[in-house]
């Protein structure tokens, strides 16, 4: 065990004199296995950023809530199809409906009504200040049950408000920001779409998903009003969808009997598909992990062409290599220098090589990590710069066989008689 220890040792020395004798010809050869280790801790820290906060995003709705809409359920590219925009919408009755069902707790009916009838943006304004980016919902005091939101001041509106349609409202926290940048805004007024409200309620804010965004992309720049003064300020509002929030441990059977009561209503025979989505945290997070998972297989094949060319790269310098030194390995064959001495010694070369450019990998690929964290989520899974070193070294020992069997097969008499 001593002797193969010291045999290793002795290779690792030589592989490490050489490497430093040829300073910018190895940096070049293993360019490629850089690049592809960097590639991997590049993909892996933002495909596991992302993962991680789109997953805590989804979670912070809720592990019972049940989401209807009229679109299909699931993520999507591009907008909807021509059938699903022509799908009857949901409606209040049907929120009722859900809400009845022995498998769930709160039932509410939420209203986009960020846009009037025509398309525009219907105004918030404070003063001197106005903007048409804030998203406006309606919904009913139920909703404040979900907790989705938390209420940072002030309270939700009640039953009674929404019963007799009072111009009260709760805004975000980026709302709040905005137009009361250094005052309480409880029982402050503020006008949307002409109508003047007040101020009852301030949500707390909510950490944003991509370091968040501005106007209707922030989701804390969000108002909700009452469902009943929601359809006065947009009668024509049809933009519904519905929260329903699950007893506890029936979020199954909940998502089950909203589909079948719901087909029911709309009226879908009993061999076409739903016209509707209904989605949960879980299934919207394992959709979401099924595509990033499909987006880490695709990426890891782009960067192992990188760590390929840095193979092919060693492989050819290793054939280099031996031929210089044709004559170095004749004069340890004749000294008895096995063959297994003489292909270990150029392997671990090999790897050597390959190892030290996984090394300078992993130090760039951390370092690039450090810059996108400044805008996206991305964090370093351990697993990471394991694969990255694994690989290189791996590299290594495959594309540098060829050229070790090629060294330990020189004839001596040969390999000492080479000019």
């Amino acid at each position: 065990m001593k002797i193969i220890r010291s045999d290793i040792y002795e290779n690792l020395k030589m592989a490490l004199d050489t490497l430093n004798m040829n300073k910018l010809r190895s940096f070049l050869t293993v360019l490629g296995v850089v690049i592809g280790v960097v590639t991997v801790m590049a993909i892996a820290s933002i495909i596991s950023g992302i993962d991680y906060a789109v997953t805590k995003q989804i979670e912070s709705i809720g592990s019972n809530s049940v989401f209807v809409t009229k679109f299909q359920s699931g993520v999507r590219f591009g907008p909807p199809s021509r059938e699903e925009r022509m799908r009857k919408n949901l409606t209040y009755e049907d929120a009722v409906a859900i809400g009845e069902l022995p498998s769930v707790n709160v039932s509410v009916p939420i209203l986009n009504i960020t846009n009037d009838y025509f398309g525009r943006k219907i105004s918030v304004k404070v003063g001197g200040k106005e903007s048409a980016a804030v998203i406006l919902q309606g919904t009913l005091p139920e909703y404040e049950n979900s907790g989705i939101w938390v209420i940072s001041a002030g309270r939700f509106f009640s039953k009674g408000e929404n019963d007799s349609r009072d111009e009260v409202c709760v805004i975000g926290a980026s709302v709040a920001d905005q137009y009361f940048p250094f005052l309480n805004p409880l029982d402050k007024a503020i006008t949307i779409g002409g109508r003047e409200f007040r101020v009852i309620g301030v949500l707390e804010k909510r950490e944003q998903l991509f370091g968040g965004g501005e106007g209707s992309n922030d989701q804390n720049n969000i108002i909700f009003v009452p469902y009943s003064i929601a359809k006065k300020l947009k009668p024509n509002a049809e933009d519904v969808y519905i929260l329903a929030i699950a007893e506890p441990g029936m979020l199954v059977q909940a998502k089950d009997q909203i589909t079948e009561l719901l087909r029911v209503r709309r009226q879908v025979p009993f061999n076409q598909e739903n016209n509707f989505g209904v989605s949960t945290a879980d299934s919207m997070i394992e959709t979401f992990r099924s595509i990033t998972l499909g987006v880490a297989i695709a990426m890891v094949a782009i960067s192992s062409v990188g760590l390929m060319v840095g193979g092919i790269g060693v492989m050819n310098i290793m054939l280099v290599s031996v031929t210089e030194r044709t004559r170095e390995i004749g004069i340890r064959k004749a000294i008895g220098g096995r063959r297994r001495d003489i292909m270990w010694q150029f392997l671990i070369e090999a790897m050597t090589l390959t190892g030290m450019g996984g090394l300078i990998g992993l130090i760039i690929g951390w370092l690039l990590t450090l810059v996108i964290k400044l805008i996206l989520p991305s964090y370093v899974p351990l697993w990471a710069p394991i694969a990255g070193f694994v690989s290189s070294v791996g590299i290594g020992l495959i594309f540098g066989l060829w050229p070790a069997w090629k060294a330990a097969q020189l004839d001596p008499i040969v390999a000492l008689r080479y000019e």
